[in-house]
């Protein structure tokens, strides 16, 4: 969000189905039952942990691979993959056993071994995974990603089949967190080479360790399925049989859905959020998700550092959630609000941090003809890309009315596409902006100063004041909470308002309707992804 990343806020749908039992026995009766419908808002991109960079990949993920630790239905992270965990006294050095019961759903044991590969596949830089530095707390990894060191040597070894030990640069107190995200899954090694470049490329092509596997997905279809695991080693705690999961970008439809008893839940897109304001299933909630634009610093308009805070200044974010998203609030730093504290002073991070680049139209102006006098030109034309939601072109055209309207002589193009190809092209360098949606991992500023959806992020951002503040947050103030902010917040004043590597625009508020037929839903404590798992349809 990158990884990891990106993803429409109007992002799932969930329906209960209740078939007719008649001539069923009472188990085919109980399993027909446990099946409910899920809608997500576009297509999945890939099941490969080591390629995703958007939220559908990463709720199939979530659900059909399980790693060390899991999250319970109180959001908080407890074992899973591994049914215990010791540590030496310096809290560097974790050594976790891994669960007997733990199977591939192709009948193979989940071993060491398994999570060795997969880190080792992410961090190399010929994968050239997009979540490659969500391993940067393990021994090596920074300088495994930057070529000078090989994978064999990341700080993480297979003792036996059973034992796993990790090996990080300091201590962190939040490893518990960071070991539930998709990045630190195991992977099958055998599965993954015999299939190679196509392993994850459909659902056939991946096996699967946690309570679901996925089934009938062809790489680029609209349907699959999440079916129960029997090879999961606490299946028996799993009630539902399967959810079947469509794409549905029209939210409209899934209002409609919902007011005729046909759907169970769902995300509301943002122009449905008062509409349903009044209704008994309603909720809403202010979560971590963050609208951001990226720009491509390899383009001569958006290479130029004027124009980039140009953009950042020039769009009133206030009218923004206001009238068009309905919901959120505005962004003026990477990190959101009400989401990091300061384990030493219990400070809210952005509180602390402050505003970096709030909406400022004379400033904005002043930028824009400092750029246009930089690159010998008065009227400018940029092209601003997103996915093809109702909401992501909303806010492109309204981006598109405010900063033409602000900034004399630019011209806004828009080009809105799936979801999929969107991830592609920012990744291809084909785009100027990109309009796009995050959310985070772990509840600490680091995960969206050093990721944040950033693409390019760790090639192409080169102020080195920045890579060695994140450098003395993740070692020489690791056991110094008070200073380790001062230094985030220094990394995160560089990248934002000085270089404006990226603009943030604004802070997201998940609002849903929720049938009380579906029992034990629950949703990632950092965003909109549902998790199956505990889910009993009554």
């Amino acid at each position: 969000m990158k990884t990891k990343q990106l993803f429409a806020l109007m992002g799932v749908i969930v329906t209960g189905v209740f078939l007719s039992a008649c001539g069923r026995s009472q188990n085919d009766q109980q399993a027909s039952t446990q099946t409910i419908r899920s809608a997500v808002s576009d297509q999945m991109a890939t099941l490969d942990t080591a390629k995703y960079s958007d939220m559908i990949s990463l709720e199939a993920m979530d659900n059909a691979f399980e790693g060390l630790y899991r999250f319970d239905q109180k959001g908080k992270p407890v074992l899973a993959g591994a049914q215990s965990v010791t540590s030496n006294e310096e809290h560097t050095i974790y050594t976790f056993k891994l669960r007997k019961k733990a199977k591939w759903s192709n009948g193979d044991p989940v071993k060491a071994s398994d999570y060795v590969y997969a880190w080792q596949n992410i961090i190399s830089p010929s994968t050239a995974s997009p979540n490659s530095q969500r391993l940067d707390p393990i021994k090596n990894a920074q300088a495994i990603r930057k070529g000078e060191l090989s994978p064999t040597q990341l700080g993480v070894k297979a003792l036996d089949d059973q034992t796993l030990q990790v090996q990080l640069e300091a201590p962190i107190s939040y490893l518990d967190e960071l070991l539930t995200g998709a990045p630190f899954f195991p992977k099958n090694q055998k599965v993954a080479e015999k299939f190679g470049s196509k392993y994850g490329t459909t659902s056939k092509n991946a096996v699967y360790n946690g309570p679901f596997v996925v089934s009938g997905w062809q790489g680029t279809n609209d349907q699959w399925n999440y079916v129960k695991n029997k090879q999961y080693w606490d299946q028996k705690a799993v009630k539902l049989a399967k959810a079947e999961i469509q794409v549905v970008k029209d939210t409209s439809t899934a209002g409609k859905l919902y007011q005729t008893g046909k759907l169970d839940y769902t995300i509301l897109g943002n122009e449905f959020a008062k509409q349903y304001a009044n209704d008994p299933g309603y909720h809403t909630k202010k979560i971590p998700l963050i609208g951001y634009l990226g720009f491509n610093t390899k383009r001569d308009i958006t290479g130029n550092v004027h124009a980039r805070k140009a953009i950042a200044q020039g769009f009133e974010k206030q009218l923004l959630v206001k009238n068009v998203l309905n919901v959120g609030t505005p962004l003026n730093g990477i990190v959101p609000a009400d989401f990091a504290y300061n384990s030493a002073t219990d400070k809210e991070y952005r509180k602390q941090a402050g505003d970096l680049l709030p909406y400022d139209k004379k400033k904005a102006q002043a930028e824009w003809a400092l750029a246009k006098q930089e690159l010998g030109q008065d009227e400018l034309t940029l092209e601003v890309l997103s996915s093809d939601t109702n909401e992501a072109k909303q806010v492109a055209t309204y981006l598109q009315s405010q900063l033409e309207e602000n900034l004399p002589g630019l011209k806004v193009n828009l080009r809105s596409i799936p979801l999929k190809s969107r991830l592609a092209a920012t990744t291809a360098y084909n785009y100027d902006v990109v309009y796009g949606t995050w959310q985070p991992d772990y509840a600490d500023p680091v995960n969206f100063i050093s990721d944040g959806g950033q693409y390019h992020l760790n090639t192409d951002y080169t102020n080195q004041a920045f890579w060695n503040d994140l450098d003395q947050a993740a070692t020489t103030y690791a056991n110094d909470p008070a200073k380790r902010w001062e230094t985030l917040i220094d990394a995160e004043t560089k990248l934002i308002k000085d270089d404006t590597y990226t603009a943030p625009v604004y802070q997201g508020a998940m609002t849903y309707l929720l049938s009380s037929k579906v029992k034990g839903l629950s949703i990632s404590p950092y965003g909109t992804v549902l998790l199956y798992r505990d889910v009993e349809v009554e």
